[in-house]
Formats: structure tokens, C-alpha cells, sequence
């Protein structure tokens, strides 16, 4: 695609990644039948305005809807997904979680949780409520419109495809808020503008985007990544800079983009990283349904900082337009960490290792927030998405999030990353 602007980060980092460890996490979920099958997948965190020790985590779980945590790990409010509307018909499904503040609705400044049904393709609203929070009741809130629309589907028949909404984040553009979204199986990403409808929460399209499905290898010959028939290679982690209002997108199976928004349009995205997997040839297995590399036929095309699946994005903010992308490489268990400025040099990687909690595996989702959120987290948190969390009950699959000081991460690199604490409130991103 010739409009596609494509650059590679090259800059040297330590050649291993890093390894630091979590202080806390969150109750085990199990996705099976005794578990109401909970799988967690994507957090969120939200800052409480006048203490912020009391400030919360959102974590998505599939099926099983969400819950919402406190700084210590325990499970304050359970949010069960949306039952099927109709016998045959699919029950929601909560893929990835974000919150933005101050949306004005119903005449008042409200925070929001803004969550992705996979399950019934509609973006998901949730007031939170600081006095809840404060007292020590459930804080969440559901104020989705009524008539809120699919995402994607032309009409609800197809919902039951499940090409559906599946990765999402949100931002604030001065009194306007607006959420991306991307569509499972599938490379489209989609820019929604939120409205109050009679005191719920709505939205519109305001662009679209289709990413690519095949590339363009440096010798020449075409490549289309590895995926299952009748599949393209989709993107579930983003995240948006507040301020810069640039979208950092996940493509699984391809690499991290970088994609700016302006006047409510995507802008020409820019290939920043390749999977480690990129160019690889490959053949579809139907026996196992499953692809199979051919790593001995590797062309080398491949960046050196993620394996696939790239996952989960997040962005730390500090002053003068300096920080950090974070982006989990969810094949070799690690995190590659991006300059946020310039051409998103890379700095290095990290994996979060076994401690007082066990480590991350498989992690999907992420978030980090750089202000202090108490004693417990004095410089700013990263919150994770645990796909093996241990020790293990039998064989059932356990997963969990957990909770690691920002000033850990830091830290933990042969040239500390950058801890600042009072340049970017991520309560007034503008």
C-alpha cells in the first residue's frame, strides 16, 4: 500500500531484557464452568481525585463481564457480561476496558469506563462514582444508551459472526471524548465519538481506518501473516497519547504502528517495530486448525523486539513530549519499551518475574499511570495481564493482573527510565 509510511526502530538497547517483580495481584479467575468461565484480559485505572490511595483498577474477563479492584488487590464490585437478547444469540463478552474523565453527561462532569463487547459488537459505558468509592460501595454504574448501535455489524443479524468490537482505547480532545476501536479477525480500526443520549452514553463514527493485510517484503515477493481461514491479521492492544493524540496499534502477528489522529481522521500510519515473525512463510495445518512457520525458511525480515502475538500498549507521559510506549511481546513472556518522542527509538525490554507474586506470561492487556497513587505505589503503577497465573488449581486456567511500582521498571534498566510524577495528570490529559 503505497499511502503506508513505514520505518523501523533500530536504536540499541540492552541486548537482555531486564527482569523485575510485581508487589500485588489480583484474585485468580478460572475460565470454566465453576469459574463462570472468567478469563482477564485488559485493565484500566482510575485515579480518585482526592485520594488518590483510594484509586481503582478495572480489569475486563471475557465472558464473566468485569471486576473492579482496589490498590491492594481485592475485588470491590463484579459486573456480570449482558445475557443473550435472544435464544441463539450471543451473550456479551468484555474484551478491553479504558476510562476517560470529566465526560459531560446528564449536565454533570462524569468518569467513564469504557469497555469493548465483543459479544454484542456495542461499546459499554460505565459511570464511576467517586463518592462509591469513598464509602466503600460497588463504584461502577452501567449509563450505556439504549439504542447504542453496533460497532461494526450492518445490521444485528451479523453480530452473531463475531466480527465484531474487540480492541479499544480512549481520549479526551478539550470537551470531546472519543474511543478506538478494532474489529476482531479483521484489520479495520474505527474512530467513535461519544454522546450524551438523555443522560446515557452514545456514540458515532467519525473515521475508519483498514490496516494491511498483506506486505511487501524488502526482495521483493508479497507476505500475508500467518492466520486462520478466512481471517486477517487483527489488532487488540492500542493506546492513545493524551497529548500528542497518537495512536499506538498492535497488529498481532505484524508489529507496532503509530498512527496520528487529527481533526477526528486518522492519519498515514507508520510501522514502527515487525514481530521477530515477520516475513516468515508459512502453511495452515487443518488437522491440528492450527498455522505452522517455517522458521528454517526465515527470510530475516523480522524486527528483534517482539514475538507474537504483539499485545497490549500502554503509554507513560512525561515532560516535554518525552516517555515511553510499552508494548507486551506476548510470545517470549516480555515487554519492549519504545521511546515516546521522535521516531520511537527503542530503549530495551523487561519481563516481570517471579516474587512475592508470581510473574506475567502470556500478557494481554496493560496500563500505566505515572502519578503517585499512595504509599503502596509512591511513583506511579504498571498494571499487567497475567495469562498463567501460579500456583496452579489442577488443570483448570487461571489468570489474574498484577500490580508493579513504575519506580520498580525504572529501576530496573542499566540506564534508569525516566519517573516523573508531576508533569502529565492523567485527569486533565488536555
Amino acid at each position: 500500500m503505497t499511502s503506508l509510511v513505514t520505518a523501523f526502530a533500530l536504536a540499541a538497547g540492552p541486548t537482555a531484557p531486564v527482569t523485575l517483580t510485581a508487589t500485588v495481584e489480583t484474585p485468580t479467575v478460572y475460565d470454566d464452568k465453576a469459574g463462570g468461565s472468567a478469563d482477564a484480559d485488559d485493565p484500566a485505572v482510575w485515579v480518585d481525585p482526592k485520594n488518590p490511595e483510594r484509586s481503582i483498577v478495572i480489569g475486563t474477563l471475557k465472558k464473566a463481564g468485569l471486576d473492579v479492584y482496589g490498590l491492594g488487590g481485592r475485588r470491590l464490585q463484579h459486573i456480570p457480561a449482558p445475557a443473550a437478547p435472544a435464544e441463539g444469540a450471543s451473550a456479551g463478552r468484555f474484551n478491553n476496558v479504558d476510562v476517560v474523565y470529566g465526560f459531560e453527561l446528564g449536565g454533570k462532569k462524569t468518569d467513564l469506563a469504557l469497555v469493548s463487547d465483543r459479544g454484542r459488537d456495542r461499546i459499554r459505558a460505565y459511570a464511576i462514582d467517586p463518592a462509591a468509592v469513598a464509602a466503600g460501595r460497588p463504584p461502577l454504574k452501567d449509563v450505556t444508551a439504549p439504542d447504542a448501535a453496533p460497532v461494526f455489524a450492518a445490521e444485528e443479524a451479523e453480530v452473531d459472526d463475531q466480527r465484531t468490537s474487540y480492541g479499544l482505547t480512549a481520549f479526551t480532545d478539550e470537551d470531546d471524548a472519543y474511543v478506538v476501536v478494532s474489529q476482531r479477525e479483521r484489520t479495520r480500526l474505527r474512530l467513535l465519538q461519544l454522546k450524551d443520549r438523555d443522560g446515557r452514553v452514545g456514540y458515532k463514527t467519525e473515521d475508519t481506518l483498514d490496516l494491511p493485510d498483506t506486505f511487501t517484503l524488502p526482495d521483493g515477493t508479497k507476505w500475508t501473516p500467518c492466520a486462520d481461514p478466512g481471517e486477517l491479521p487483527q489488532v487488540e492492544g492500542m493506546a492513545v497519547d493524551q497529548e500528542e493524540h497518537v495512536l499506538y496499534s498492535a497488529q498481532e502477528t505484524v508489529g507496532l504502528w503509530r498512527i496520528e489522529i487529527d481533526d477526528e481522521e486518522f492519519e498515514k500510519p507508520k510501522l514502527i517495530d515487525r514481530v521477530r515473525e515477520y516475513g516468515t512463510p508459512w502453511t495452515y495445518d487443518t488437522a491440528e486448525e492450527e498455522c505452522v512457520l517455517d522458521t528454517a525458511g526465515d527470510p530475516g525480515f523480522g524486527g528483534e523486539h517482539l514475538s507474537a502475538d504483539a499485545e497490549g500498549v500502554t503509554v507513560y507521559h512525561a515532560e516535554d513530549g518525552t516517555g515511553y510506549v510499552l508494548a507486551s511481546s506476548q510470545g517470549d513472556d516480555t515487554f519492549a519499551v519504545y521511546e515516546r518522542e521522535g521516531d520511537n527509538d527503542y530503549v530495551g525490554s523487561f519481563r516481570v518475574g517471579d516474587g512475592t507474586v508470581d510473574g506475567v506470561q502470556h500478557s494481554d492487556g496493560s496500563t500505566v499511570v505515572n502519578v503517585p497513587l499512595g504509599s503502596a505505589f509512591p511513583k506511579g503503577m504498571l498494571v499487567t495481564h497475567d495469562g498463567e497465573a501460579t500456583p496452579a488449581d489442577g488443570d483448570r486456567e487461571g489468570t489474574n493482573f498484577k500490580f508493579t511500582r513504575w519506580d520498580a521498571v525504572a529501576g530496573a534498566f542499566p540506564e534508569p527510565l525516566k519517573v516523573d510524577t508531576e508533569s502529565f495528570d492523567p485527569r486533565d490529559a488536555d
